[in-house]
């Protein structure tokens, strides 16, 4: 069966939440501790743990202790760029997951920080979410993930799906004074994922942008649990004693299917509504005839589509604005290529919905060979209403050299072939 995993933070998420939530769950600190001695800050922080009492309820507590030893090095925590953090992961030998995952948090988490004020990715202060207890907690909680043996997607990030998150409300101190909760970071965060959040009344910080990062990166989907069979609940305390139990709730357990009678139940009906991954950049100093290569690249990663416009840029700079769209599990695989084939230093994410028409796809016979036509449709399969009949380019283009003929001839023989073809039928 496959193991998946489910975050249900009703109180919210933080780092520390989830790392103790994984302990919680059975994940031995001593595991953590040994693995995380490697990133080469160990003489910064202490790790331990404890359990304690929320509303009644039992749950672990992970604390993250800057050592006061190192005060002199404070400033140095909270200053840490990408770059910087990025080469103390990749230089601590981890295992491959969890070096993937840990890196493509911070990345995700270094986009929004830059949008928030207006830099490049590399160049963000990371400040609080940056600062060594943040990478203790990112990088132990994707170790934990591991150990615990969540499987992983097409996408190479782990089956893990998340609860909607509560706002929380007030103000609270950052390292660039009073700030709104939710914070700026947290906001771009769910922003670019499209997260559904709802308040639950209480007027605190509720998600930092450590747990927002960790939990926007990692999850699938949003919302209510995917179908699982439950094996084990660890419970993961915050540091606030609120009006609620104040514990996230990290749900283990297997994949189940639908049943053929539930499914069968539901209707079929169009449009319908799927999850699209939108991977968006700026690029000024690229030689147009990498473009066409790239689209080639991209296409064969699994976009679904990909597209450019003319902008202009800062300075006064022509450049083009690169769009890709695909599904969620060939994200990564799609970032993997523009960072690779082009010179971008930054690539925003969006989750959107798309509405879809149900489509398949029918032969026709013409004169000149068979083409297959791709048929769009609302309805169900015993009653369905057809809006848009369209042949295929490739199937008209090889026919139309093939015979030496115009494809606009080929294209109508298809059409019409197909609606004799249905009047017949």
């Amino acid at each position: 069966m496959t193991k998946l995993a489910y975050l249900q933070c009703p109180s919210g998420i933080s780092g520390d939440m989830c790392l103790g939530a994984l302990v919680s769950l059975g994940v031995p600190l001593e595991y953590l501790i040994d693995k995380l001695n490697h990133l080469g800050i160990v003489q910064e922080y202490k790790l331990w743990t404890e359990l304690v009492q929320r509303h009644g309820q039992q749950a672990t507590k992970v604390h993250v202790d800057l050592l006061s030893d190192h005060d002199d090095h404070h400033d140095h925590h909270h200053h840490r760029h990408l770059p910087e953090i990025e080469q103390i992961i990749l230089n601590a030998g981890l295992p491959a997951r969890v070096e993937t995952w840990s890196l493509t948090v911070f990345r995700q988490l270094a986009v929004a920080e830059g949008a928030v004020h207006g830099i490049t990715p590399q160049k963000v202060h990371f400040h609080e979410v940056g600062a060594v207890d943040a990478i203790v907690d990112i990088v132990g909680t994707c170790l934990g993930l591991d150990w615990l043996g969540v499987e992983s997607d097409e996408t190479g990030l782990p089956l893990l799906y998340c609860s909607a998150f509560p706002t929380g409300g007030g103000t609270v101190h950052a390292a660039h004074g009073q700030m709104a909760v939710p914070v700026p970071a947290v906001l771009k965060l769910w922003e670019m994922r499209g997260c559904p959040v709802y308040s639950n009344g209480i007027e605190r910080e509720l998600v930092t942008p450590t747990g927002a990062a960790i939990a926007t990166t990692l999850a699938k989907e949003f919302g209510s649990p995917p179908p699982m069979s439950i094996r084990q609940v660890g419970l993961g305390a915050g540091n606030l004693n609120l009006s609620i139990p104040n514990i996230l709730r990290l749900w283990l357990g297997e994949a189940t299917d639908v049943g053929i009678s539930d499914r069968s139940s539901v209707a079929n009906t169009s449009p319908t509504l799927e999850t699209i991954s939108v991977l968006e950049t700026q690029i000024d100093d690229l030689n147009p005839q990498a473009i066409g290569y790239l689209f080639e690249a991209l296409f064969a990663a699994g976009a679904v589509d990909v597209f450019t416009q003319s902008i202009g840029m800062k300075k006064s700079r022509p450049g083009i604005l690169l769009t890709v769209i695909c599904p969620p599990e060939n994200l990564l695989s799609c970032e993997t290529i523009l960072f690779r084939e082009t010179t971008t230093l930054g690539i925003r994410r969006f989750q959107q919905q798309r509405a879809i028409l149900q489509r398949d796809f029918q032969q026709v016979e013409t004169e000149y060979g068979v083409v297959r036509v791709k048929v769009a449709w609302t309805g169900n399969a015993n009653n369905r209403v057809i809006n848009n009949v369209q042949p295929e380019y490739e199937d008209c283009a090889e026919l139309a050299r093939k015979h030496n003929i115009p494809w606009r001839e080929i294209q109508r023989l298809a059409l019409q072939n197909w609606h004799l073809q249905i009047v017949s039928s």
